[in-house]
């Protein structure tokens, strides 16, 4: 069962994502920041992360670039609806540290899926 990191701080948002995820046959983590999310980075391997940006505590970009250096092969969709600036702004700058797929807020959960299913080879 491929094993899928959800980095995000609104609980709606997580539980969204682990029904989808869970219910499609994929095993889920959760974490609501990133500081949570790279200690768990520790002790647990996974086959794909999706995060949020903007956060409280570590956000998404800082996460982004933590554990690009610490996995540098490790697959990451970054999600956002925005903040300061607009969500196309967010994702553009996280595209560039490496992500592998970005996602605007609000989400359709089909593409979502098909997009978390092209990138485990599915």
């Amino acid at each position: 069962m491929k094993k899928i990191l959800i980095v995000d701080d609104d609980d709606l948002i997580r539980e969204l994502l682990y029904e989808i995820l869970e219910s499609n046959g994929y095993h889920v983590i959760e974490a609501e920041n990133g500081n949570r999310a790279l200690e768990i980075l520790e002790n647990e391997s996974v086959n794909l992360i999706i995060t949020d940006i903007i956060m409280p505590d570590k956000e998404g970009i800082e996460t982004i670039i933590e554990i690009k250096k610490k996995l540098p092969k490790t697959k990451i969709i970054a999600m956002s609806g925005g903040g300061q600036l607009d969500a196309n702004s967010y994702l553009s700058i996280a595209k560039k540290l490496g992500v592998t797929k970005t996602i605007s807020k609000p989400f359709d959960p089909k593409s979502l899926l098909n997009i978390v299913s092209e990138l485990l080879g599915e």
